[in-house]
């Protein structure tokens, strides 16, 4: 079974689940709640950023296919 890498890294479930994992293990790593906060904040940023790069590939892509079978 392949993973869908574009799809995983546009999903927000994909980056929830990952800002979760890193949050609890700062607290139960005896972090603090406000470091949890910063990190997930970036975790979050970096995630939109990825999905915009990924999303316009993406479109960039398929336009690119349709002038090529258009020619």
């Amino acid at each position: 079974m392949k993973i869908d890498w574009k799809r995983k890294l546009t999903s927000r479930k994909f980056w929830l689940a990952v800002c979760n994992f890193i949050t609890m293990l700062i607290i139960a790593l005896s972090g603090d709640q406000e470091l949890a906060v910063k990190i997930t904040a970036l975790i979050m940023a970096g995630a939109g950023v990825i999905a915009l790069i990924v999303g316009e590939g993406l479109i960039d892509a398929s336009q690119g296919e349709s002038n090529v079978h258009s020619k």
